[in-house]
């Protein structure tokens, strides 16, 4: 423990018989810190860790003195800190590149000349297999076999590898398939809310902090840990020991008041807080949320909306440690003790939740008794919807964006059925995500309304594909043990997997005779799921309007067959008695939802699916792994690869070079996601990636997702801004319009080619390249491969008018200079075409925040100086920057050591 305790704080704490050393918040603030009793919560959970781990170099006195004036400046003089997360927690898509990453810097370190052993995680880790399942098959009682099955013969290869990192590594553990999702997890077990570690001989106690490689690790707040989101680099620094720099953020307080109203759902709720924080802007600051709402809240619902952070822009949605907290850790099987030192540390640190309302730096209000039935789409989780407004904006939908207002009620036949489809029609009804499958009270309704419905003669439209992936195997206990399993497999929803679906893109492809109609046809067809993203191409390929709901909500569409149906006033079908039926006959009321909960979730579900979880089932177990400190790299694998990031590394930096001429690869609008700079769903036949597969003997039926071969550059860097929604602007039709999908002209030859080979026939001339975009660039989830894909194109900058925070963070972890344009510019309003090239003076001189100066030349040979700034915010930073990235700062240090 590093800590120069220069505020006196280190003491001790008893609990039961056991004596923990910790850092006394209010200790400190006597000796020297002054008064915090009114910083938020979170706040204070940064402060312990400051204190914890003073250094006098990452963490120095005037960064701790810094959180006591936060309460002056409320976060807007942008000092930077560092911060050291107790653990880090992955899920595989992004866990098998991060373990890639590892076992190449073992394979650098023993190149130059340094123990390979020395690569380990020195926080623990977790990594949950929860994002290679996919719903192939659905519908019947096989499907989860099923699946499974397809699963372990798919990602072997991957499996493999992550059991020889299981048994390499220290301090790594693996959560095999089939368990959950990690953040179900996470929050049903992994989590602890006080962490506890052994160091030199004494028990520390110390608030549970984590970053995650998925950004929906804020999840975990709704018990008090504070934790984000972060791309895989990062999280591999804070593995391997770095502190991540931050700056100490503005904290945005919402005040919660009230109860939910008959009829309303914590998905109802967290839609509207989406809606609302993403109105007020709070990308990059903390919010916590207090209140004598939360009185009324269950764990469970906490957890959703803190799940939801990504969505609303937030660093985290932080819920302080409670009573509700307490209850919640005895009720999923916690170590009893681990739960009185919880109590006792947090009251004792001023860290549970009172009355007393902390200091913010701004705040806004809900009363949960404003909630109503909503919705999110069709393409942004932030723009919800009344439920009795769904058919109603899918119709203007049609018009103002699609073009389709002609033809709104088109049908077409589909082969070899006894039905058509059309516009609106809903082809995908899933319940899945982490965002609400950690919570009982809407599953249990969804099964409620299942059992209504069927008692009522109501069945599934023929035309919906139907599943339920819970987040954890306790969710089928306890719809198992209240019966409600049987109704929900009665309409479809049968169980498919455990693990992240349909929100990720992982929802299989429709039957093949829905999916050759709706591209015959050119039809405009909807999917309800309870996730947390529904971006444009992100669900399937064939779905383009994808709308976020409650599980009952999900089920009431599979019944209804339409987004077009408006379920506040049209039946919702015809009964076995022919009389129509509403959705207000079938829905369950809170009281008998809370009752069945009440009754069916146990603690003794809990313990008896957590009480072996690292062991796996039988497949997991059959897999022989070699051991080794280096793993041995098959050249023939088109899974795992060792990628080129260490090639001809030294043990000194080279300070990068300025950026001379560059080509432009891409002109892109505002809110270019994540999802549409990485590979991720499936992977065409006609696609660089396609093609590299091909060649290499897989066959198109094996192709996989892009998701499940992360761990080959090869793939991925091909499936880079490959996305069949993205519009670069610099390709268009002959009328005028962009063209869809992952193209780009090559200049000066003029010629249209996917990016991937423009890249390449650049990097074959000699060229180096950047891009330029608009607001909010890389919003969504914390993807490394948009970043690591970015830079293996060549890519040297980014200009954007913002950036999301994870991906901003990203770009320079792999080497990548971001600049924004100043305010009021874009690369619109400069009238840049991509026929430019584009030079950096001074790249090795940058320091934070300053203007840089880009030298644009145009196509007929003038030239032009822009002024942008650099958003490079910390020295840590500037530090990555000059290192090549973070992997090779850490590499070098660990490799001195």
């Amino acid at each position: 423990m590093p800590s120069l305790n220069s505020f006196n704080a280190r003491t001790t704490i008893s609990v039961g018989a056991k004596t923990f050393t910790y850092f006394d918040l209010k200790a400190a603030s006597a000796n020297g810190l002054g008064d915090i009793s009114r910083l938020p919560i979170s706040l204070k959970v940064l402060l312990e860790n400051l204190l914890r781990t003073e250094d006098g170099v990452a963490v120095k006195k005037a960064d701790i003195l810094a959180m006591t004036s936060w309460l002056v400046n409320k976060g807007k003089n942008e000092v930077e800190i560092a911060f050291s997360p107790a653990r880090v927690l992955m899920q595989d898509f992004t866990g098998v590149p991060a373990v890639v990453d590892l076992a190449a810097m073992r394979d650098a370190a023993a190149k130059l000349g340094a123990n390979p052993e020395k690569i380990n995680p020195l926080v623990p880790v977790d990594l949950v297999i929860d994002h290679s399942v996919m719903v192939d098959h659905f519908g019947g009682a096989g499907a989860f076999k099923q699946n499974v099955e397809l699963e372990y013969e798919r990602n072997v290869e991957r499996y493999q590898f992550l059991r020889w990192g299981q048994q390499a590594f220290q301090d790594f553990r693996v959560v095999p398939p089939g368990t959950g999702i990690c953040h179900q997890v996470n929050l049903e077990y992994l989590g602890q809310s006080v962490w506890v570690r052994d160091i030199d001989g004494e028990t520390y106690a110390y608030p549970d902090t984590v970053v995650g490689t998925d950004s929906h690790t804020t999840m975990i707040n709704g018990i008090g840990v504070l934790g984000w989101g972060v791309g895989g680099i990062e999280a591999e620094a804070a593995m391997l020991g770095q502190s991540i720099s931050m700056l100490i953020p503005e904290v945005i307080g919402f005040r919660l008041s009230g109860k939910l109203p008959e009829g309303a759902t914590a998905t109802d709720l967290v839609l509207t807080v989406t809606q609302m924080l993403r109105k007020k802007g709070v990308v990059g600051k903390f919010v916590e949320f207090y209140g004598p709402g939360l009185a009324t809240m269950s764990v469970e619902d906490r957890a959703t909306i803190a799940n939801m952070a990504p969505e609303y822009g937030a660093t985290c949605g932080f819920f302080p440690v409670d009573a509700k907290t307490i209850d919640y850790l005895k009720a999923t099987g916690r170590d009893p003790a681990r739960v009185a030192l919880v109590e006792a540390y947090c009251k004792q640190q001023g860290l549970w939740l009172t009355d007393e309302e902390p200091e913010f730096t701004d705040t806004l209000e809900l009363s949960l008794a404003d909630v109503r039935p909503s919705l999110a789409g069709p393409k942004r989780p932030q723009d919800r919807v009344v439920l009795g407004g769904v058919a109603e904006g899918f119709t203007k939908v049609m018009t103002d964006e699609f073009r389709k207002s002609a033809e709104l009620n088109k049908r077409a036949p589909v082969n070899d059925a006894n039905h058509d489809i059309g516009h609106g029609d809903v082809v995908i009804a899933a319940i899945t995500s982490c965002t609400n499958t950690s919570n009982p009270s809407v599953l249990i309704a969804a099964g409620l309304l299942a059992r209504n419905a069927v008692a009522k003669g109501l069945g599934t439209k023929p035309w919906v594909k139907t599943s339920l992936a819970p987040g954890s195997q306790v969710v089928t206990d306890y719809l198992a043990k209240s019966g409600l399993g049987k109704s929900l497999d009665a309409l479809g929803f049968n169980l498919v997997g455990y693990g992240c679906t349909t929100c990720i893109g992982n929802s299989g492809p429709l039957p093949p005779a829905i999916s050759a109609s709706v591209a015959e046809n050119d039809l405009v067809v909807a999917s309800v799921l309870s996730g947390n993203r529904n971006f444009e191409g992100r669900v399937n390929q064939d779905v383009r309007a994808n709308y976020l709901a409650s599980p009952p909500l999900v089920v009431a569409y599979a019944l209804a067959g339409s987004v077009y149906a408006n379920l506040e006033t049209d039946p919702i079908g015809t009964g076995n008695d022919g009389q129509p039926v509403y959705l207000r006959d079938i829905w369950p009321s809170n009281a008998e939802i809370e009752q069945v909960v009440r009754n069916a979730v146990t603690k003794e579900m809990f313990d008896a699916r957590y009480g072996n979880v690292f062991a796996g089932d039988q497949h997991w177990q059959n897999i022989k792994v070699g051991a080794g400190r280096t793993y041995g790299w098959d050249a023939k694998s088109t899974y795992v690869q060792n990628p080129p990031y260490f090639a001809g590394m030294s043990m000194s930096p080279t300070p990068p070079t300025d950026v001379v001429e560059a080509r432009v690869l891409g002109l892109f609008g505002d809110s270019i996601t994540t999802d549409h700079i990485s590979p991720a769903g499936s992977i065409k036949k006609v696609s660089p990636a396609g093609a590299y597969l091909t060649e290499h003997g897989v066959a198109q039926a094996d192709f996989n997702s892009y998701g499940a071969r992360r761990g080959n550059h090869e793939v991925m860097m091909r499936g880079t801004f490959a996305n069949i929604r993205i519009k670069n602007q610099m390709v268009k039709n002959d009328d005028g319009s962009v063209v869809e999908g992952g193209f780009t002209i090559h200049h000066p030859s003029g010629e249209r080619m996917f990016i991937y080979d423009a890249a390449m026939r650049y990097k074959q001339e000699g060229r180096e390249l950047v891009i330029f975009a608009g607001k909010e660039y890389g919003t969504g989830s914390s993807r490394d491969w948009a970043a690591k894909g970015t830079t293996l194109l060549g890519v040297r900058a980014v200009v954007a008018e913002s950036f999301e925070r994870i991906h901003r963070s990203n770009l320079i972890g792999m080497g990548v200079l971001p600049l924004q344009f100043l305010d009021g510019q874009s690369w619109a309003s400069l009238g840049l075409t991509g026929e430019e090239t584009v030079s950096i003076a001074n790249v090795a001189g940058l320091g934070p925040r300053q203007k840089v100066t880009l030298k644009i030349t145009r196509a007929n040979g003038k030239t032009e100086d822009l002024e942008v700034h650099c958003r490079i915010d910390t020295e840590n930073e500037v530090e990555y920057l000059r290192n090549g990235g973070i992997l090779h700062y850490v590499l070098r240090g660990l490799a001195r050591g």
